[in-house]
């Protein structure tokens, strides 16, 4: 009996890998048989959600649909913007594609588009619904019209930062947090230890905000051909309801999605099809995907941690830029005979101290064989996110990126009292006299808390320093502008922190110009580590033998396993309870900001 359930069980087994390698087969054969690009088109792009810098790579990606990363809108805009076929763009836009930095990429590839005599436009039901809208409407104004639902508004408030603070919450739980910070900017403690926004914090938080409401400002007036007072005027007055925004030049029309259509098939779009973004790129490929010369593109996205990267969790919404995998990334290419410069696009709060410093290393490592880098800021390159920067040749980041925060942080947060009102009773054993330095159990002696600060000093010292040289900054001046503040773009460019502004396209022009890439010669884009098909994906989901016979050579990928997005899951709820004061805080070179409506 016992070998008939055995046997059952392998057959069951085998028909279902059967059966996936067989729809994985049929996807990929509809995969090869796609339609063209129709002979004249209208693309349309619906913005509804955020834009990833990467996806995932699911092993049921192929089955499912694809969502749309920021790389794709952008090559997809590029390779529109040179495609005679293509005769323009209609946009909706149902909500902010993430931070001010994503708005100002897609504002950047939209004028681009434009430059290129395309016409697009942009059309939304509501710019925010009893809610703020800033935005969404600030990508907006990039289009060539703009048209309102009629029952629809314009949202402009201006811009709002709330964050909690647990102090007085701790307080009543009995959980007392040791922390300790470097320096005074370094705000990530603050929420546990304050009861409210101090001074630094408060006005670290104001000039961030200030910087970017200035630039929508700047935008909205110069894209409707307005001035910047009448602009701030409609924000104090806001939200602005559809016929006063039409009055007031804010949109060109009110009209429903069927008038926008039938416009634009009686206008620009004449005589052609319709066909969605993500289509067309599949049909018409992505750009610079042909030449002798590569420009490596990696990817450092998420919380900075020591081993792999890992996928974005369903539960926390987040993934991780894991130090051995951009370490392999940067070895590969930098090894590469056709690789001339490499772009490192980072989207990253920070985390791990030692992980940092290990992909820093590579940064320098790939410098000194010969390999230009060039850094792309995305929406965030702080604390750590800045850290893996700050080697490379050049830092390109958009004006509303934030950066900085040169800092860090560390500590645990005391439950002794918590576990007290819970009727749980703790006790240990311990051989060696710090062995319960991070117990949560009691605080600090003043000889353990001497050593955190000793271990604070040497990170900052470190940070610092290593700043300095990769900047090329005096240690005194890079020091003046660190202490753990975060600066936008705009304002680090001004400090001496990143080196111009633009998004991922700019970064390609520098390092083209780095790697000796003629004006007119043709180059190839290639994501390293490359990422894995769907049928890879789930060889590896299954167990398939990692690639390479050693360290040197390994491909180190994303963490795909079956268990991953699980662990994951529990890596979050492990957060969920060190806010708590459950655990160990320990972010060390993290940021931590406000929650921010755009």
């Amino acid at each position: 009996m016992k070998r008939f359930i055995v046997i059952s069980l392998a057959a069951i087994g085998a028909l279902t890998l059967a059966f996936v390698v067989f729809v994985f087969g049929l996807a990929i054969l509809a995969a090869g048989s796609k339609p063209a690009v129709p002979a004249k088109v209208v693309l349309e792009l619906k913005l509804d959600d955020d834009l990833p810098e990467i996806a995932n790579e699911s092993p049921f990606e192929a089955l499912g649909e694809k969502k749309m990363t920021m790389r794709d809108v952008l090559d997809a805009l590029e390779r529109a913007g040179d495609d005679d076929r293509v005769q323009g763009l209609v946009a909706y836009i149902g909500r902010s594609p993430g931070s001010p930095a994503g708005i100002e990429e897609l504002r950047d590839a939209i004028k681009a588009f434009r430059a290129k005599g395309k016409t697009a436009v942009a059309w939304t039901d509501s710019f925010g619904e009893s809610g703020n809208g800033n935005g969404v409407y600030w990508l907006a104004t990039a289009f060539d019209e703009i048209s309102l639902q009629p029952s629809g508004g314009v949202g402009l408030l201006g811009f709002n930062a709330e964050q909690p603070f647990l102090k007085d919450t701790l307080d009543k739980l009995g959980v007392k947090p040791e922390l300790g910070a470097r320096y005074e900017y370094k705000n990530a403690v603050n929420m546990f230890t304050e009861e409210g926004f101090n001074g630094p914090h408060r006005e670290a938080t104001e000039r961030y905000l200030t910087s970017i409401f200035d630039a929508m400002v700047k935008d909205i007036a110069a894209d409707r051909k307005l001035t910047e007072e009448q602009v701030r005027t409609l924000i104090d007055g806001g939200p602005v309801l559809s016929e006063e925004a039409l009055k007031a030049k804010l949109v060109d029309r009110l009209e429903y999605r069927d008038e926008v259509y039938d416009r634009i098939k009686n206008g620009f779009g004449k005589g052609a099809e319709l066909l969605y973004l993500d289509k067309y790129l599949e049909r018409a490929g992505r750009p610079h995907q042909v030449g002798e010369s590569t420009i490596a593109l990696i990817y450092g996205v998420g919380q900075v941690q020591r081993g792999k990267s890992s996928e974005v969790s369903p539960l926390s919404g987040e993934g991780a830029m894991g130090s051995e995998t951009l370490s392999a990334a940067f070895r590969r290419a930098s090894e590469d005979p056709s690789v001339k410069a490499i772009v490192f696009r980072i989207d990253s709060p920070g985390g791990s101290y030692v992980a940092s410093d290990t992909i820093r290393r590579e940064v320098q490592r790939a410098r000194e064989k010969g390999k230009p880098v060039i850094v792309s800021m995305g929406n965030v390159a702080a604390s750590g996110g800045y850290f893996v920067a700050m080697e490379a040749d050049k830092i390109v980041a958009q004006p509303g990126t934030i950066t900085g925060s040169i800092g860090v942080f560390s500590g645990k947060f005391v439950t002794r009292d918590l576990w007290a009102k819970l009727g749980v009773n703790w006790d240990n054993v311990q051989v060696g006299k710090n062995a319960d330095i991070f117990s949560t159990d009691h605080e600090f002696t003043p000889e353990q808390r001497a050593r955190l600060d000793a271990e604070l000093d040497f990170v900052y010292r470190d940070f610092t320093t290593k700043a300095a040289a990769g900047r090329k900054l005096p240690l005194e001046k890079l020091q003046a502008v660190a202490r753990g503040r975060v600066w936008t773009g705009a304002d680090a460019k001004e400090i001496g922190l990143v080196d111009e502004l633009g998004g991922l396209p700019r970064a390609m022009e520098l390092a083209k110009t780095a790697g000796k890439i003629g004006p007119t010669e043709p180059y190839r884009v290639q994501v390293f580590p490359k990422p894995k098909t769907g049928f890879e994906a789930l060889l590896y989901a299954m167990g398939a033998e990692r690639e390479g016979d050693n360290s040197e050579n390994e491909d180190v990928s994303l963490g795909t396993s079956g268990v991953e997005p699980l662990v994951s899951d529990m890596r979050a709820i492990h957060e969920v309870a060190r806010l708590l004061g459950i655990g160990r805080a320990r972010g060390v070179v993290e940021a931590r900001l406000p929650r921010v409506e755009f």
